[in-house]
């Protein structure tokens, strides 16, 4: 259900620490890629090696920790984050988050975090809970869209009784597939995505491939996955996870991603051609290793998958793509038509941040009924949205 989706899961110091475990145990039973950070006082409670068997990740603590890859740790956490829950979130956490006081790992990366969803769960003494100072503290967070798993009665482990208490895991967990998967408006349907690059033997060593690292066409699956939809994905070389979630065909040449996607592609009420299968392939193909100084290779055509399917799609949507450096709109306008698609998106891989291998994408998206519509650069999950609901008003 959350597959592909990344949350950032924020433990400050409370006794309800322990319900934190819980919560990370269902989001990643249910796909999700889950980041813990823990505060200082967090970890007097429970050791960091407890969320990291749960989550199979390694929590982060330190703000001043090495940097690897050149990715300061609260930046790359809160770019990539689809949302960030705080649980429990202490009346500490919730103050400096309110006051724009950023000196540890979760309040720096919070504070870092424009696009992500935020939602926090108060744990706290009831005293601490009605001081009118926090509720000041809740309702500026509010506010600022920020949405709240509100704690619940009962005996508090000062002894107390009242409101405070952190609401239960599975709740917590509810409140943010309701916020994550707003609508499942693909939910029956079935959506074959093609993704990846294909190769071509020269001989039994070496191949003609491309660039795709299929990062655009996983983003779209997992699109189509989060709003209901059953996703058949054909793959070829991809560089990125792929979900036990979907119903995967792996394939290497063209021909073979051809096969697969005429086979399957019946069964789908869309067909998205998010892939990269080279265009070309060798006229003979050695089955022994070429030597000698110089090779001259004679390449042939490659079978037109997206026209295949065009020729016997009936009232199945196809939405194709169109990768260009020259003329986009005219040759992507073209490509819809010659292809029988339903909608094309067209970008310049010219461009810095579009294109392959990179997490950004600068698209144009155009229909069979002439609409076009372009929009600058974002994340490839970011374009994805868009993709998608381009998809559904087709029909």
């Amino acid at each position: 259900m959350l597959t592909g989706k990344n949350i950032v899961l924020g433990v400050s110091g409370g006794i309800a620490c322990y319900k934190a475990c819980d919560i990370v145990s269902r989001l990643v039973k249910l796909g999700a890629n889950v980041d813990v950070i823990m505060t200082n006082n967090a970890t007097k409670f429970i050791t960091t090696k407890t969320f990291e068997s749960l989550s199979h990740r390694s929590v982060v603590t330190d703000p001043f920790q090495p940097v690897k890859d050149f990715e300061i740790g609260h930046i790359s956490l809160a770019k990539k984050a689809d949302m960030i829950i705080i649980a429990p979130a202490t009346a500490n956490i919730i103050g400096k988050i309110a006051c724009g006081i950023a000196d540890d790992m979760l309040s720096t990366t919070i504070m870092a975090s424009t696009n992500s969803i935020k939602l926090i769960a108060p744990a706290m003494n009831t005293g601490m809970y009605n001081n009118q100072i926090f509720t000041s503290n809740l309702n500026k967070l509010i506010e600022y869209g920020y949405h709240v798993s509100e704690p619940i009665s009962g005996r508090l482990a000062c002894g107390d009784v009242g409101v405070g208490k952190m609401q239960e895991p599975e709740h917590i967990v509810a409140k943010a597939v309701e916020l994550l998967l707003p609508n499942q408006d693909l939910y029956g349907k079935k959506v074959l995505v093609t993704c990846g690059g294909t190769e071509e033997s020269i001989d039994a060593v070496r191949v003609i491939t491309n660039h795709s690292s299929g990062k655009m066409g996983m983003s779209i699956a997992n699109e189509c996955m989060s709003r209901g939809a059953k996703i058949t994905l054909v793959c070829g070389n991809v560089t990125v996870d792929i979900s036990d979630r979907f119903n995967v065909i792996k394939v290497k040449s063209t021909d073979e991603m051809h096969a697969a996607v005429m086979a399957s592609y019946a069964d789908n009420d869309y067909i998205i051609m998010a892939a990269a299968p080279s265009d070309y392939k060798p006229l003979n193909v050695s089955s022994k290793k070429i030597k000698g100084q110089f090779l001259t290779l004679q390449l042939v055509k490659n079978v037109d998958i997206a026209k295949s399917v065009g020729e016997v799609k009936d009232n199945r949507k196809l939405i194709i793509f169109s990768a260009e450096t020259d003329d986009l709109i005219v040759n992507a306008r073209l490509k819809l038509s010659s292809k029988n698609a339903d909608m094309v998106v067209a970008n310049d891989v010219s461009k810095d941040g579009a294109g392959f291998n990179v997490d950004t994408n600068i698209v144009t998206i155009i229909d069979n009924k002439g609409n076009e519509s372009s929009y600058d650069k974002m994340l490839k999950k970011q374009v994805a949205k868009i993709i998608v609901d381009s998809m559904i008003k087709l029909d």
